[in-house]
C-alpha cells in the first residue's frame, strides 16, 4: 500500500499539444478586415483627406449639363406641387425678410456641414474606437453613392431656376456661406444638388451622437441638427425638399453597406476594442509535448 504506482491512459487518445493559432490567422484576410480594430490617428486623417478630396474631385468632373438639370429641377418643382410640399419659395423668402436670420444661415450652411462631421468623427475615434470605423463606413458608402446620383441626376439648386422667383442669399447679402456662388462658383459642380449631402451627413450626425451619446440634451441638441440643417438648405434655396429625401436614402444605403459588411449595425458593436493576447510561440507550445501531462499520463499517490 505504501508503494508509489503510475496509471497509464491505455485504450485513449493521447492529447496531442496543438499550437495556439492567432484568431485572425483562422478567418483569412477578410475575417481581419472585418473584425474591430484600433484606428490609427495618422492614417484616419490621411484616408479622410484622400477621401474628400477624390470626392470633390469627382462631383466637380460630373459634366455640369445646365440644360438637362434646368429640366429637371422644373420636373421637380412640379411633383412637389402635385404633392402639396412645394413651399420652399416661401421659405425662402420669409427667411430673407429677416437680415440676421438669413446671413446666419448661410455661414451656417457653409460651415456646420464640415465642422460637425468631423468633430462627430474624434469624437467616435477617442470614445467609442470599436464603432469608428463601422460608422465611418456609413458615411463613406453614403457619399460615394451620392456621386452616382449627381452624375445620373443632374439637378440644379432652386436659386438657379428660370423664373422661379427664389433668391440667392449669398449673392444678395454678399456673404461667404456657398460654393457654388460668387467668386467660388466656378470651383464647385452648380447643378449637383440632388442628394443633398447637407442632409445625408447631418442626419449621420445626429443618430450617431443619438445612438452613443448618454447626456440627455446632447441627444436632444443632436437631432435638432439635422432639423435645423434641413431648414436652413431649403431658406438659402440650395436645395428642394425632395434633396433630403435623396440624402436620407443615400444614408439607408450607407448603413445597409455596413451591415452586411460587419453583420450588425455599426452602434451595436463593442465600444472599445479588446487587445490581442499575447500568444506563446510555436516552439514553447511543442517542447511541452514532451511532458507527462502533455504525453496524457498521470501519477497517483495513494
Amino acid at each position: 500500500m505504501g508503494e508509489t504506482t503510475v496509471t497509464t491512459l491505455e485504450g485513449q487518445d493521447k492529447a496531442v499539444p496543438r499550437p495556439v493559432a492567432d484568431e485572425d490567422a483562422v478567418g483569412g484576410p477578410l475575417r481581419r478586415l472585418r473584425r474591430p480594430r484600433r484606428p490609427r490617428f495618422w492614417f484616419e486623417i490621411l484616408l479622410i483627406a484622400v477621401s474628400y478630396w477624390t470626392y470633390s474631385l469627382i462631383r466637380n468632373a460630373v459634366p455640369e449639363q445646365k440644360g438637362e438639370a434646368l429640366r429637371n429641377a422644373d420636373w421637380i418643382w412640379q411633383l412637389e406641387h402635385h404633392l402639396g410640399i412645394a413651399v420652399e419659395e416661401s421659405v425662402n423668402h420669409a427667411v430673407n425678410a429677416v437680415t440676421w436670420l438669413i446671413v446666419g444661415m448661410n455661414y451656417y450652411y457653409a460651415t456646420l456641414h464640415f465642422i460637425v462631421t468631423l468633430g462627430v468623427l474624434v469624437w467616435l475615434f477617442r470614445r467609442h474606437p470599436g464603432r469608428y470605423a463601422a460608422t465611418r463606413l456609413v458615411l463613406f458608402a453614403t457619399t460615394g453613392v451620392a456621386l452616382v446620383g449627381y452624375y445620373l441626376f443632374p439637378l440644379a439648386p432652386p436659386r438657379l431656376m428660370n423664373g422661379g422667383g427664389f433668391i440667392d442669399t449669398v449673392m444678395i447679402h454678399q456673404t461667404w456661406g456657398s460654393m457654388a456662388s460668387g467668386d467660388l462658383k466656378h470651383m464647385s459642380n452648380q447643378y449637383a444638388a440632388m442628394p443633398s449631402m447637407h442632409i445625408g451627413w447631418s442626419v449621420w450626425c445626429g443618430l450617431t451622437i443619438f445612438m452613443l451619446a448618454r447626456v440627455p440634451w446632447v441627444r436632444v441638441l443632436s437631432l435638432l441638427y439635422p432639423a435645423a440643417t434641413l431648414v436652413v438648405i431649403v431658406a438659402t434655396a440650395n436645395h428642394f425638399w425632395l434633396d433630403a429625401v435623396g440624402g436620407i436614402l443615400c444614408l439607408a444605403f450607407g448603413f445597409l453597406v455596413a451591415r452586411l459588411w460587419y453583420g450588425t449595425q455599426p452602434y451595436a458593436l463593442p465600444k472599445l476594442v479588446a487587445v490581442p493576447q499575447q500568444r506563446r510561440p510555436r516552439e514553447a507550445v511543442a517542447a511541452g509535448a514532451g511532458s507527462p501531462q502533455g504525453a496524457g499520463s498521470r501519477a497517483h499517490v495513494p
